[in-house]
């Protein structure tokens, strides 16, 4: 999966005023007051297209967005509103959102797509597509949950502060940045409280699992001192050329602010969810089970996959496809001598020795290994390349116990900061070695890395499309770059194969799952079970990802729902071109222009058949 999908839609509005000739009579009279030949010789204004006017709208609605969300322009890599930190919780924040999506919505279909073609009417489609779907969305009290395990204001605020992710440290003035921000952080905690406290009286809480989980993560940051906290990482480190005055300076007031700003506010809120939250959470998981819950989730199922499949749609694809692959499975089986049913499989593959790593170095050299080992065979599959940086790096120990196997957070746009993929070293013989290869094929190369590395570096496209994304593409794609392991070198003994049928397994099981959670009633436990009854996940992996789908509904669902389109499309491409088939040329078509919505991917492939074929 992706890291820190920061989606808040809202921004300060903007005046957009576009550039007005000068008055009727003004004209006249400097007309008048010049020669003929010079009038003559004026060049005439030239009109705007269709096109250039929206290609200026969409840049102004980008800057615009970026100065109300400041931490996703710091994900970015914009510094430019590194030390604000908006209260995004707060009703304000979110009249703000609703009123600029409503006006740029305006501004852009005053424009309208009459006239349009290729990329302007993508960007043109997308745009409005996505900004109705916000404006729909807002009916669902989303703010009334606003901490989880998986996706809260504290881990966020830790992993900025802690000088190991998006946040800079390198000069004084970014250390005094964070100052700022970190200033702003109790409001911010403080609305996380209110918003809970409403969801309270309005019966909009989390199930009680997920915040069982959220104490031990709050308790890990909470420490007696600010020496002891994540957030005396940047004075640890501070860079050598800062003169004495400024160091002093800094970890006096960094000190200050750790102890009498940010760990009060820690304190305050794992107090209030420990005594007061706790015991108002759901027994049940589904969002079923919430106001309005039903349309809740077919919003959000709608959103993930881009499609207008339903959740009983979407639950059936996952068990034909769990069968599916499950006969794949019994053919691994066979090939490797196996004696036994499906389930004592899972259980060797879990249980065996021979497929655990020795300890986290070696697990992070075994991934290591595998970079320069794909990347060899990748020209042949591939023509279009990122140009950014690319690390390995383990998840960090406060978050690692909730975190996925493994994850990966973009480059930054400026080229400061590579692609990096986290691996998750905890529970360390819960990761095995079988499952090491499709997992860097989808976080890594050819996937993630490949996928959003190289639609930020598109730079035709609007920033909306660069720095945005669909889900169902970002994860199809993501899901698809497994099925390349063989072409690509890896794969190569019937165990590891296993690992990417298993994993492929797990994206129809949350087809399945996640919909019975959801849609059908499932409770936690009957997820977990179904997950250990049909694939050879550890208890440890089940339980973190049950909770995940129960704490992020429907976006599980996107993964398979995406790359079951690619795999369509390039089975019709194969079918259609024959030996006019390229496997690069196919792969630089489907990434070439960035996330689609896949009705939208579908289209455009079909067009790049035709052309081929003519």
């Amino acid at each position: 999966m992706t890291r820190f999908p920061l989606r808040w839609l809202a921004a300060l509005p903007l005046a957009f005023v576009l550039l007005a000739p000068a008055p009727a009579d003004a004209a006249k009279k400097k007309k008048a007051a010049r020669p003929a030949a010079a009038a003559k010789a004026a060049p005439a204004k030239k009109t705007q297209t269709k096109a250039e006017q929206l290609q200026r709208l969409y840049a102004e609605y980008w800057d615009a967005s970026l100065a109300l969300n400041p931490l996703q322009a710091t994900f970015q890599g914009d510094p430019r509103w590194n030390d604000q930190l908006p209260n995004y919780l707060s009703p304000d924040f979110r009249k703000q959102s609703h009123d600029f999506t409503a006006q740029w919505l305006a501004k852009v279909e005053a424009v309208g797509e009459e006239g349009l073609e290729g990329q302007d009417l993508l960007s043109y489609r997308i745009f409005v597509r996505n900004a109705r779907d916000a404006l729909e969305g807002e009916r669902f009290p989303g703010w009334m949950q606003p901490v989880n395990q998986f996706n809260n204001p504290a881990t966020l605020m830790a992993m900025l502060g802690s000088g190991t992710s998006a946040q800079p440290f390198q000069t004084v003035k970014d250390y005094e940045n964070w100052l700022k921000r970190a200033g702003q952080v109790p409001a911010l905690f403080e609305q996380a409280i209110a918003n809970m406290e409403q969801g309270m009286a309005a019966g909009v809480v989390q199930p009680r699992p997920l915040m069982e989980k959220v104490l031990p993560q709050l308790d890990a940051l909470i420490k007696p001192t600010a020496e002891e906290t994540l957030f005396w990482n940047p004075i640890r480190n501070m860079p050598a050329g800062f003169s004495d005055a400024d160091r002093q300076r800094l970890a006096a007031e960094y000190k200050w602010t750790i102890e009498n700003r940010l760990l009060p506010s820690y304190r305050r809120l794992r107090g209030f969810i420990a005594t007061r939250y706790l015991p108002a959470t759901r027994a049940s998981a589904g969002m079923a089970a919430l106001p309005d819950g039903a349309a809740w989730y077919a919003y959000n199922a709608r959103q993930s996959t881009t499609t207008g499949l339903a959740p009983e749609q979407i639950h059936q694809i996952g068990v034909d496809e769990v069968a599916r692959i499950h006969g794949q499975i019994r053919q691994v089986m066979k090939e490797v001598k196996f004696r036994g049913n499906m389930q004592k499989f899972f259980r060797f593959m879990q249980q065996d020795p021979r497929f655990q790593f020795g300890d986290e170095d070696a697990l992070l050299a075994y991934y290591r290994g595998l970079e320069s080992k794909v990347m060899a065979r990748v020209p042949q599959q591939f023509s279009l390349l990122p140009k950014a940086g690319f690390e390995i790096r383990p998840v960090e120990p406060y978050r690692a116990q909730s975190a996925a196997g493994g994850s990966y957070m973009r480059p930054s746009e400026d080229g400061s900061r590579p692609g990096v993929f986290y691996v998750n070293t905890y529970d360390l013989p819960s990761r095995k070695t079988w499952d090491a290869e499709d997992l860097f094929l989808h976080e890594a190369i050819p996937g993630h890395h490949f996928q959003l590395a190289l639609q930020q570096e598109l730079a035709g496209l609007p920033a909306f499309r660069r720095f945005g994304g669909e889900t169902a593409f970002t994860e199809g794609w993501g899901l698809y770059a497994e099925s390349l392991g063989k072409a690509l070198g890896v794969y190569e003994s019937p165990y590891d194969y296993f690992g990417r049928l298993q994993n492929e397994l797990w994206r129809a099981i949350r087809l399945v799952t996640d919909t019975g959670l959801h849609s059908k009633g499932w409770s936690r436990e009957q997820v977990i079970k179904y997950m250990l009854d049909n694939s050879a996940e550890s208890e440890t992996q089940a339980t973190a990802e049950a909770e995940r789908y129960i704490a992020w509904p429907s976006q599980a669902t996107a993964y398979k729902i995406g790359e079951l389109k690619i795999q369509e499309l390039k089975k019709r491409a194969q079918a259609q071109l024959g030996d006019k088939f390229d496997p690069r040329e196919f792969h630089a078509e489907v990434l070439k222009d960035g996330s689609l919505p896949l009705s939208v991917l579908e289209a455009k492939i079909d067009r790049w058949i035709a052309a081929k074929k003519a």
